[in-house]
């Protein structure tokens, strides 16, 4: 505690150095809360400057001190005891831990610490008034051992405490925009008389409501950030006594051994660059990935032909099948999906060469249709013309031999 003391009083004098002048007088608690509410609301928001912040902590600590002073809480009182006034005063060692946190200082162990017992002061003065829940005590008093499903257990149970939490407050924040809707719309049809819209505004029942609702919104946010600090101070002191322990000899040690690994290779790659001659561009993604581990060189020749895949027992991988035993053998274990017969490059080659196929025999059809195709049709439509031509030439000449009733010569009269 000691160390963390005297990290809090170099903190106070830094921030008495900037303070302002209206800031260095000697405001009542009220003023001073609203003052360091309003701060603490920016810094959760990252609207604030570490200056900001820091008056913001030297705001808290002149409320925390105050309070104490003026012995608002007692250990001997319950939640209903206090009154709602003083309600909004319990949030000031809560509002310290947090602005505390956010604080940026080059040795952070202390920093932790000191809002961890800010924030451990909250929980410990809420729990005397009753303000803990059960399970959540029932949680800590067991003793229980450190596990998952412990911990999504007590996570789960604040989740749930924080959303009602939350939907408490935005409910009284929607009931005092609606009675503010009325009251302005009252307003405007009949005048109210003084002292008429205070007894309309004045709700102490809602406002302890309302403060209950954060300090219980607040106690849980408390517990995961308490938890969260725990976990960053021990990380930092498992660092701090690694670099005590090794003297950051090992740190340095790679450091260098990278630096030169890096400058040898830079160096023999400036020094074959006048010398060495392109590589060939690789237009094949499976020759590339080969390249890339290991398994070819770029200077190789590369004619996109792949064999495919062979699945099997180890003594028949990579080697031929000179029996039907292993034939059998080879064909059982195979993978639950049909394997690929060629690449994706010699796949795009065959498309490419149906493609040209396919133009090459589109142009000879519109070249075929275009000259003989053309031609037989116009000859066979003549043809057609002449034949229709002289049909109809023999059916005149019929007619004009055989007029009409010329063959039944029974039927007329004098036949």
């Amino acid at each position: 505690m000691t160390e963390v003391e005297e990290v809090g009083s170099r903190m106070e004098a830094q921030l008495r150095l900037h303070a302002g002048p209206e800031e260095s007088g000697d405001l009542p608690l009220p003023a001073l809360f609203d003052r360091a509410s309003h701060l603490h609301a920016l810094a959760s928001s990252s609207s604030l400057d570490q200056e900001g912040i820091r008056r913001g902590v030297d705001l808290l600590r002149r409320c925390d001190d105050m309070v104490s002073k003026l012995g608002l809480f007692s250990s001997n009182e319950t939640k209903d005891d206090v009154s709602t006034a003083n309600l909004k005063y319990l949030l000031v060692p809560y509002y310290l831990g947090e602005m505390t946190e956010q604080v940026e200082q080059e040795d952070r162990i202390p920093v932790l610490k000191a809002s961890q017992d800010h924030l451990k002061e909250f929980i410990s003065t809420c729990e005397a008034l009753e303000l803990v829940p059960e399970n959540e005590l029932e949680l800590s008093r067991q003793g229980r051992p450190e596990t998952a499903a412990n911990r999504r257990e007590q996570k789960v149970a604040r989740f749930r405490r924080q959303k009602a939490a939350e939907t408490k407050l935005q409910e009284i924040r929607e009931r005092k925009e609606r009675r503010g809707r009325s009251l302005r719309a009252a307003a405007l049809s009949a005048p109210i008389e003084a002292g008429e819209e205070d007894d309309f505004e004045d709700d102490g029942e809602e406002e302890r409501e309302a403060w209950l609702a954060t300090i219980s919104l607040a106690l849980c946010k408390a517990f995961d950030l308490v938890d969260m600090l725990k976990k960053e101070e021990e990380m930092l002191l498992a660092v701090k006594e690694r670099k005590e322990k090794d003297g950051g000899a090992f740190a340095r040690e790679m450091l260098d051994e990278r630096t030169q690994k890096a400058e040898a290779w830079h160096h023999n790659a400036a020094s074959r660059a006048p010398y060495s001659k392109p590589a060939n561009p690789i237009t094949c993604a499976t020759f590339a990935q080969d390249v890339i581990e290991g398994r070819a060189s770029v200077s190789q020749a590369h004619d996109h032909k792949h064999q495919p895949m062979i699945f099997g027992p180890a003594s028949l991988v990579g080697g031929g099948l000179t029996s039907e035993r292993e034939r059998m053998a080879a064909q059982v274990f195979q993978p639950s999906y049909r394997m690929p017969t060629m690449s994706i490059e010699e796949a795009g080659l065959t498309e490419m060469k149906i493609m040209e196929e396919w133009q090459e025999s589109t142009a000879k059809i519109i070249q075929e249709a275009t000259s003989s195709w053309h031609k037989d049709d116009t000859s066979r439509a003549e043809d057609d013309v002449d034949a229709e031509e002289e049909k109809a030439r023999a059916w005149d000449d019929w007619k004009d031999e055989n007029p009409r009733g010329a063959g039944n010569k029974k039927l007329t009269p004098c036949g």
